[in-house]
């Protein structure tokens, strides 16, 4: 109590007065209205009030807290983080009835207080409502008629891999950090879809927007802008941190409009370079018929964070997915030796093509393995019910943050026999043939699925199958396979640790 009254002391009067305010409401609120009025809402942990749950909670690995939580409350229970309710949604089968039978019910997206002051809610990513269902129908769209899923969007990854061998290459062997450059060639596949062409890796206005996406990643899930999310009033306390955040949100827009600016300069509506020139085609006939009606959907918000949020969904994910994919290589490496062995085999020293997927199934095993074990998106981001709904004989009212919590789908004890381990064969039958599992739910489901679906599996693919036949992954001279590190940093996304490794080339 000492500890809170001298904290109080440094803040001004009017200040302490509102924080006392607010906490008196709070607790009026908290004890008369939050009590359980249907009797069947999700159990959980008993909150205390206003910090509710965070005492119990380890934010730095949330979905591990919630993993052991969902062991004694089930697998549909209720957390509070500070005075907002959460429901949290564990394993397999909750997970798939939740946001495949119940999709409407589930289908919202809870837009955090940070993203809100960035004016981020448009778009795709963080929108709600008719301007989430126009925006993410227009996108997918537009991302197959420029290429996603067709042969073109095949040579434009090639294209990019190839530039990323002889990136390699230069190292000659020795050890590198592979970060960035593997940043830089995903953001340009995007980039092509997005805007028409892609960027050299050493243009420095394309190396800040990559960089400051991913840096807007990592800062997202600070433990300051957590705070300010769990405690919007308080929080605002927490300038700095909300300030370096918003800023660096905002230096990400600006250099994305100066590219949609230049586009829009030389746009020939007969001749659409890619999504963002598409938009603004659109944009040009929507104004027409409707006179510049206020309400139209497609205005320039819409158009700056649908742009964003494709970059930054085509960016990070597939990158940090093909890193983790190098370093189990690295980790294991009889089975890089496998690998290498399938694909000398089936395909030799031809360019690696889609068509020969089915053609190497412990290859494929390989990747979707990778993909289950980073887990690298284990809470995905937050949904919120969108009316009243009684699921699995809990009430949850209109409104309630839900978080889906992946891990405990990828890490399912009754769906895989190794949850914990690196396991390709999850994906072999007994003949050695590749095996499709339903709890395969890296891309989420539902409503909310991932749109770049079809996109990532291409890149992934391509990538880990061309990087296997030129090069043999080694950890640095003096490191042993043992000693690497596998402990996974990052925010919103679960990025394998930064190290060096060699590259050796063999063709």
């Amino acid at each position: 109590m000492g500890a809170l009254i001298f904290f109080l002391q440094s803040f001004s009067p009017a200040l302490v007065f509102e924080v006392v305010v607010f906490l008196l409401l709070f607790y009026f609120y908290f004890f008369i209205f939050c009590s359980n009025k249907h009797g069947q809402e999700p159990p959980g942990p008993k909150p205390l009030p206003l910090i509710g749950n965070l005492l119990q909670l380890d934010l730095k690995h949330l979905d591990k807290t919630f993993v052991e939580l969902s062991k004694r409350y089930g697998s549909v229970f209720t957390v509070y983080m500070g005075p907002s309710k959460v429901v949290v949604l564990a394993g397999y089968q909750t997970v798939k009835e939740a946001f495949v039978n119940y999709a409407e019910e589930f289908g919202d997206r809870e837009v955090p207080p940070v993203v809100k002051d960035a004016n981020l809610d448009h778009g795709i990513a963080w929108a709600n409502g008719d301007s989430w269902k126009e925006m993410r129908r227009f996108a997918l769209a537009n991302l197959k008629d420029f290429g996603m899923g067709k042969k073109a969007c095949e040579d434009k990854i090639i294209e990019e891999c190839q530039n990323l061998i002889q990136e390699f290459k230069k190292f000659k062997g020795e050890p590198f950090e592979m970060t960035q450059l593997m940043n830089y060639t995903i953001s340009n596949i995007i980039c092509s879809m997005v805007f028409g062409n892609r960027f050299d890796y050493d243009d420095p206005e394309f190396q800040m927007i990559v960089n400051e996406t991913i840096k807007g990643f990592v800062l997202f899930e600070s433990p300051a802008v957590k705070l300010y999310n769990f405690f919007p009033r308080i929080g605002k306390l927490l300038i700095s941190a909300r300030k370096q955040t918003v800023k660096i949100f905002e230096a990400t827009n600006k250099q994305h409009l100066k590219l949609i600016n230049c586009l829009r300069e030389t746009l020939n509506p007969q001749m659409c370079r890619g999504v963002a020139d598409a938009f603004m085609v659109r944009q040009q006939k929507v104004n027409l018929k409707e006179s510049g009606l206020p309400n139209s959907l497609y205005h320039d918000a819409n158009l700056l964070i649908t742009v964003m949020n494709l970059f930054t969904g085509g960016t990070e994910t597939s990158s940090s997915t093909l890193r983790w994919a190098l370093l189990f290589m690295i980790k294991h490496p009889k089975i890089q030796d496998k690998v290498q062995e399938e694909l000398n085999r089936v395909i030799g020293s031809r360019q690696a093509q889609l068509r020969d997927r089915k053609n190497l199934p412990f290859t494929n095993a390989v990747i979707h393995e990778t993909q289950r074990l980073a887990n690298i998106v284990p809470l995905a981001l937050s949904h919120k019910t969108s009316q009243d709904v009684t699921f699995q004989g809990h009430f949850i009212e209109k409104g309630t943050t839900v978080i889906p919590l992946l891990t405990s789908v990828l890490h399912d004890e009754h769906e895989w026999e190794k949850p914990e381990s690196f396991h390709p064969a999850h994906f072999l039958d007994k003949d050695g043939n590749f095996l499709k599992r339903d709890a395969f739910m890296v891309f989420s489901a539902g409503r909310r699925m991932c749109p770049g679906e079809s996109l990532a599996k291409a890149e992934l693919f391509i990538f880990f199958a061309t990087l296997l036949q030129h090069f043999r992954f080694t950890p640095p001279p003096g490191v042993s396979e043992e000693d690497l590190d596998q402990t996974p940093t990052g925010g919103l996304i679960l990025n394998p640790p930064p190290q060096k490794v060699c590259a050796v080339s063999q063709m």
